[in-house]
């Protein structure tokens, strides 16, 4: 039996949907609202708000619970690889052994760029952010690559080259940033590895491909693949409620994912922890701080929009984090920073009571550093992370038989209906 919702307004009695998830959840279906009542919701930052259906990734943050496609994110860190997660997320099942074969083979072959490209990055203003670099760049892609013939053709080749070459992207810019010459693809190397060796390969110094820091590579594309309905997947939606082609859909989401609130936050970490050691370094006088509304510092890294208790993708990236630290016996003190930090605000009450703990982002960007990457790149390395489950999203989108273009309503507070005033009798 079906359960409804009653809005009682205007002396009349409205009943409202209740729709109810695999997983227990209610939403209340105002999809017929205004038609009926003349009302429309408020709901700022869309913090109650349901924008779709989706059947990728569930997310309970009060009981710190993370699946993609059912599977808790705990299995798919310890057992899976970073391009058969995405294979997961895109397809809705896990890979035969020949499916993920032909997914690996389809990424090596679209793993180059065209030569072309490089002249776009040349031409970028020296001092110029990754992320804006990347976002462009992959909207340019479209003009590289034209519309494909077929549907099936257009969304497996377009989906490989987007998540191929978004790591052959955010090296090259590297490279190319740093007056380097450019290190191409390799076949004989899996995705992480391979982009590991585009970074770091030069000619006077060879890489040396370490296993354990390209699964601690892996381990880190995986947590950031997907996370349910957040700002750049949202801007994903949106863009791609529009029926724009993927590239453009993927460049809003790098676009949304820039910002230090969102996908910036694990630069905005080490950035913190530079500012801790500039003013002496004492960890208890930044928590002192933090705790002060007064004051405008903020810690970094602790807390979440959605987890109410422990992130736990953060349980992971602190286990994987501890490993690469004592293997590369690191001596590092914005890395000493960090350990302290931890360890004080795990143990104080303010931080306990407010739910404030330690994010995935917290431990992301130390073992980011750690590994070696800039933190100009920190954010590139979350984008290109979340690609699968951008790509999922928006592929689930065009898909719905129900869909609609993306256009929020809004409550006007501005003036009410005004004469144009001539220029000559204007008065300030």
């Amino acid at each position: 039996m079906s359960e409804y919702i009653k809005l009682v307004y205007g002396g009349k009695t409205y009943q409202l949907p209740l729709i109810t998830s695999t997983e227990n959840e209610k939403a209340i279906d105002i999809t017929s609202l205004r038609q009926e009542t003349g009302l429309i919701t408020f709901d700022t930052g869309y913090a109650n708000t349901g924008s779709c259906a989706s059947a990728i990734t569930f997310v309970d943050g009060e009981k710190g619970i993370l699946r993609y496609r059912g599977i808790p994110i705990e299995q798919l860190a310890e057992r899976s690889t970073f391009t058969e997660t995405a294979f997961l997320l895109i397809n809705g099942v896990l890979p035969t052994r020949k499916e993920l074969s032909h997914f690996s083979v389809l990424l090596n072959d679209q793993s180059t760029l065209h030569t072309d490209m490089q002249f776009f990055f040349q031409n970028f203003p020296r001092g110029s952010h990754p992320m804006g670099i990347l976002s462009s760049m992959v909207n340019a892609l479209r003009g590289f690559y034209p519309e494909l013939q077929t549907v099936e053709e257009e969304i497996n080749i377009t989906v490989t080259r987007l998540i191929s070459k978004i790591r052959t992207l955010a090296a090259m810019s590297y490279k190319i940033s740093m007056g380097y010459k450019v290190v191409y693809p390799r076949p004989d190397l899996s995705y992480c590895a391979n982009f590991l060796n585009m970074m770091f390969d030069n000619p006077v110094r060879p890489y040396i491909i370490d296993k354990d820091l390209v699964r601690a590579l892996d381990i880190f594309w995986i947590l950031h693949a997907d996370h349910e309905q957040n700002c750049s997947t949202s801007a994903v939606r949106l863009v791609g409620s529009g029926r724009v082609n993927l590239y453009a859909a993927i460049s809003a989401g790098i676009a949304a994912l820039w910002g230090p609130l969102h996908g910036g936050a694990n630069q905005a970490v080490i950035e913190m922890f530079f500012e801790i050691a500039e003013k002496g370094g004492s960890v208890t006088r930044a928590v002192e701080r933090a705790k002060d509304k007064k004051d405008p510092f903020r810690l970094m890294g602790f807390g979440h929009r959605v987890y109410k208790t422990y992130d736990p993708r953060a349980k992971i990236m602190k286990k994987t984090c501890g490993k690469i630290l004592k293997k590369l016996n690191i001596q590092d003190p914005l890395l000493n920073i960090a350990l302290e930090l931890e360890e004080v605000v795990s143990t104080d009450d303010y931080f306990i009571s407010h739910n404030l703990y330690p994010n995935v982002d917290f431990y992301s960007g130390i073992l980011l550093r750690a590994i070696g990457i800039p933190i100009n790149m920190f954010t590139v390395m979350f984008a290109i992370g979340r690609l699968p489950g951008w790509i999922a999203q928006w592929k689930e989108s065009a898909d719905d038989p129900n869909w609609k273009l993306g256009r929020p309503r809004q409550i006007y507070v501005g003036s009410k209906k005004m004469k144009y005033l001539p220029i000559d009798k204007r008065e300030r």
